[in-house]
């Protein structure tokens, strides 16, 4: 599950108010999340947790409940 710390960090950089977001959701289907906002959106879930995510990891994750694992598995 999406938690909602992820989910804010998201929509604030996107600059959204509220966007259904889900395990299943796909980047491209949230607006404004495009090749371009990809990277700013990484790096504010980094800044946000303290965190360092790799290319190839983030590269892996097919939808946002494979990024919350992965944002997950870096601060266990």
């Amino acid at each position: 599950m999406i938690s909602e710390r992820l989910k804010n960090t998201i929509l604030k950089q996107l600059e959204l108010e509220e966007y259904d977001i889900q395990d299943e959701t796909k980047a491209n289907t949230v607006p404004g999340w495009d090749s371009l906002s990809h990277a700013n959106v990484i790096l504010s879930i980094e800044k946000e947790y303290s965190i360092r995510l790799k290319h190839i990891e983030v590269l892996k994750c097919k939808n946002i409940g494979d990024l919350q694992k992965l944002v997950d598995s870096k601060l266990s």
